[in-house]
């Protein structure tokens, strides 16, 4: 990748992702969407993979979003980024990860770095982190997906203030409104993020995939739907599941929980 604008370390089956532009904020370059983009889709063929962490580099940006200076001097940049199937779309790849996603969001995660965190699974953030669409105020409309999925997560109302507004929504308030899991201090966010990885990459990764499915699919249809989507792959899934299987499970399960 070009000038390892885009970190890749793996540790175990946690692979973490680190955007490397930290003095331009991060920012969403064609060469950095492509990289991060490839990055992704790499991590995601990889079986020895099971879990990403996905943050930025230094203590100031998550990611600013996309490059302005390079959109506007670049024709038909805008339009490339937009592109659902192309290859500097990572928040398309993002989604499209089989494996569980965590966004350590570790600075401003602002406009397309703000859809960005949102491709995540689960968002973590440092006390320095905070979360503005600015959409309105560059006079772009948003195209990978923040306008449909900020307003499911933090409700309508909420979703349109910041939309309309273009102000930073702080890392406390972001965790109030139900959009970010935990706010820790700056030094504590890739431990957390590190340790929530181990957990997860300690369940089957054959089911963690099939689950992350699940949920997605479920989220992306109403409620009736969901339950059946829910209903016909339990059925499926759970008559292939012998007693002693649920009895040897259930027996870690409770020693797990006496040791939490």
């Amino acid at each position: 990748m070009a000038e390892n604008i885009v970190e890749i370390e793996y540790n175990g089956a946690v692979a973490v992702v680190t955007l490397n532009r930290p003095n331009a904020m991060n920012a969403l370059s064609v060469a950095l969407r492509a990289s991060l983009y490839q990055a992704i889709k790499t991590l995601d063929a990889d079986e020895a993979v099971r879990v990403v962490i996905l943050t930025g580099s230094g203590d100031r940006a998550f990611t600013a979003g996309l490059d302005l200076k390079e959109l506007g001097s670049t024709e038909g940049a805008l339009g490339a980024a937009n592109a659902q199937g192309a290859d500097e779309n990572p928040v398309k790849a993002i989604e499209l990860c089989r494996k569980p996603v965590i966004g350590a969001i570790n600075g401003v995660a602002i406009t397309g770095g703000f859809e960005l965190a949102l491709a995540c699974d689960i968002l973590i953030a440092s006390t320095n982190a905070r979360f503005a669409d600015t959409h309105a105020r560059v006079g772009i409309m948003p195209g990978w997906g923040l306008s449909q999925k900020l307003s499911r997560i933090v409700g309508m109302s909420r979703a349109k203030e910041l939309s309309f507004t273009g102000n930073f929504l702080d890392a406390a308030t972001a965790e109030r409104w139900g959009l970010v899991n935990h706010v820790v201090a700056p030094e504590e966010l890739m431990p957390l993020a590190r340790k929530m990885a181990a957990d997860i990459a300690s369940i089957d990764p054959a089911f963690l995939i099939d689950y992350k499915a699940l949920i997605n699919d479920g989220y992306a249809s109403n409620l009736r739907e969901g339950l059946q989507t829910e209903h016909e792959v339990s059925s499926a899934r759970n008559a292939k599941v012998r007693p002693d299987q649920v009895e040897a499970r259930r027996a870690e399960v409770q020693a797990r929980g006496r040791s939490q």
